[in-house]
């Protein structure tokens, strides 16, 4: 990706935020995600995936991580809003990441729900959808768009 200025990422972001009728402030794709953080001072990535997840499959160096469902059972995490409210200002960019984009929407939705103004659900998450084989990480995603990442 060229680098983009941040309200040209942010403009993309709210449009397609729009046009998918979200409930929350924008939809970014990992590249600009990430872009977003490197040029963004207030711009704070939040990884809901599960502990398994971030120990098993990797994790993103920075990124504060906040389970949304508790592994095993993916039981709901009661504290999530409260945590998060921990972590980051009330007005601060942040961006929500989970493995494909599902929890990170939801995230984004409840966060907005609680009074955070500035949420975006990045798409295709970490591993992205599956491919023709059945497999996550190449196609689509934070880790296929070659992101940094690290495995434990």
């Amino acid at each position: 990706m060229e680098k983009e200025n941040i309200t040209t990422i942010l403009e993309k972001a709210q449009e397609r935020a729009e046009d998918m009728d979200l409930p929350y402030k924008g939809a970014l794709l990992p590249d600009e995600a990430f872009a977003l953080l490197q040029q963004a001072p207030d711009a704070k990535l939040i990884d809901v995936r599960c502990k398994a997840e971030l120990d098993w499959v990797g994790r993103i160096p920075g990124a504060i991580e906040v389970e949304l469902k508790r592994y095993p059972g993916m039981q709901p995490n009661p504290d999530f809003i409260d945590q998060i409210a921990e972590k980051v200002d009330q007005d601060d960019l942040i961006m929500f990441l989970c493995r494909s984009g599902g929890r990170s929407d939801y995230a984004a939705m409840i966060a907005t729900q609680s009074d955070f103004p500035n949420c975006y659900n990045i798409l295709e998450g970490f591993e992205g959808d599956k491919d023709e084989t059945g497999h996550r990480g190449q196609k689509g995603g934070w880790k296929a768009a070659g992101l940094p990442w690290v495995q434990s």
